[in-house]
């Protein structure tokens, strides 16, 4: 028993028989067809793929942001299918932090407001807060900005806000949809080189979507190609 229980453990993210239909018109879009992967705890892995594979629905799927029409996704063993919306909203707060292409910051509140919003939605203790807000901003590089409001921060500090962000409940798994798609490839490499410092000193697992194949040649432990709703390569980064 106890092997098996390691051998779960040691599994962040298992997807099986995975399925999305979406009813447009007559026309039904298979934006994830039979998906199978199993993500390891502090995997880094890459999601790659032309627009329209498929990619940002199956890390919606991870993120419990929407629901599969068949198949089952796992997080730490829970499956995310038989979860009701508290459920899914605790999932949501404690198991996973998302960072989007776009930066989705609270224009009239400043960095440290943004980044303790997850807090006080998740109901953390008033005297706990500042000192999990600090730590996460300090992690981005940005213990200066905290009084700054977005339209004050550059696009790359913007970026680092919102991982702050996604880091303040200390998930285990992180979801990146193209992070630095909104970047210059100088910022961009820099928000790179923060996920790698994260995943490898925290141990987090992170699940990036991207576009860019030489990218995630750099920073994936491993790259999985989507292509019509379907996996269509897995491979280990090459040494």
């Amino acid at each position: 028993m106890g092997t098996t229980n390691n051998s779960i453990s040691a599994t962040a993210i298992r997807v099986e028989h995975v399925t999305r239909h979406y009813q447009m018109g007559a026309t039904v879009v298979r934006a994830a067809n039979d998906v199978n992967m199993r993500i390891r705890t502090g995997e880094f892995v890459a999601l790659l793929g032309s627009s329209g594979s498929g990619k940002s629905t199956l890390l919606n799927l991870m993120a419990g942001l929407d629901r599969p029409t068949s198949g089952a996704i796992f997080a730490h063993d829970r499956n995310l299918a038989e979860m009701n919306s508290q459920e899914l909203a605790q999932h949501r707060s404690h198991t996973i932090g998302i960072v989007f292409q776009a930066f989705n910051l609270l224009p009239r509140m400043t960095l440290e407001e943004n980044v303790e919003l997850p807090l006080r939605l998740a109901e953390v203790n008033r005297a706990e807060r500042t000192a999990r807000v600090r730590e996460a901003v300090e992690r981005v590089r940005l213990g200066t900005r905290l009084t700054h409001r977005p339209t004050e921060l550059s696009g790359g500090e913007q970026q680092r806000a919102a991982l702050a962000r996604a880091l303040v409940n200390r998930p285990t798994i992180l979801l990146a949809d193209e992070p630095t798609g909104n970047l210059d490839s100088a910022t961009g490499d820099e928000i790179m080189l923060l996920l790698k410092e994260i995943n490898e000193n925290l141990g987090m697992t992170i699940v990036m979507v991207t576009h860019e194949r030489p990218r995630a040649e750099r920073f994936a432990h491993r790259m999985i190609v989507m292509k019509d709703g379907k996996v269509v390569s897995d491979e280990p980064k090459q040494s």
